[in-house]
Formats: C-alpha cells, structure tokens, sequence
C-alpha cells in the first residue's frame, strides 16, 4: 500500500474536513441546552412583561443557537474546506435574517389587521 494509498483511506471521502471530538460535541449540546432553557424560562416565568422584547430577546437566541449548531454540529470554520463553508454561513445568515423579519412582519400584520379592536368586540351583541 503507498502512502497516496494510505491517505486517501484515512480521507475517507470527506475532502479532508475535520471531525468533531467528544468535548466539541459536548461543547455544542450544553450550549443548545441552555440557549433552549433561557427562552424556555423567560416565557414560562413571565420574566419580561413586554411581549415584544421577549419576542425579539427569543429570535436573538435561536440566531445564536443556529450559528452554535453550524460551529459545533456542522464544523463550518472560515478555513474548513477553503472557505466554501464561510461562503454558507454567510448565505444561511442572510437567508435566517430574511425570514425571522418576514415572520415578524407577518405575525404583525396579522395581528394589526386580524384581530378585532376593543371597541368592535364590545358592540357585539
């Protein structure tokens, strides 16, 4: 066996990119863990009396947990595969920031233009 041989076996096909370790992994599920229970306890527990606050300090936590998943989950580094994977993470950034807007934008509108006033509510019979 040669050692271009031996290489190509120990690349298993993955274009040289790197394993994660046990700590990495480790790393990653304490984090997703506590960035789940902070919005989990902040909702439940009525810690913020604004809604909207609470709703924004929720969407910064799951930004978080999206960009904790892609470093430790899916070992996307600036150097990993020659920069391919910063391309991605600047696509998916673009891409989560599009459709948390839209979905508030959304979910305001709708609630602006769906929602019955105080005043109508009580004019019926």
């Amino acid at each position: 066996m040669s050692a271009h041989d031996h290489a190509d076996h120990a690349d298993h096909g993955h274009g040289g990119a790197a394993h994660g370790s046990l700590k990495g992994y480790l790393i990653g599920f304490f984090l997703s863990v506590i960035l789940t229970a902070i919005p989990f306890w902040l909702v439940m527990d009525g810690v913020i009396d604004n809604k909207q606050a609470t709703a924004v300090i929720i969407m910064a936590f799951a930004a978080v947990q999206i960009i904790v998943h892609m470093i430790f989950f899916l070992h996307m580094t600036p150097a990993s595969e020659g920069g391919w994977s910063m391309l991605a993470l600047i696509f998916t950034v673009i891409l989560v920031v599009i459709v948390l807007s839209g979905s508030l934008w959304v979910m305001y509108h709708l609630n602006a233009n769906m929602m019955p006033g105080l005043h109508e509510m009580q004019q019926m019979p």
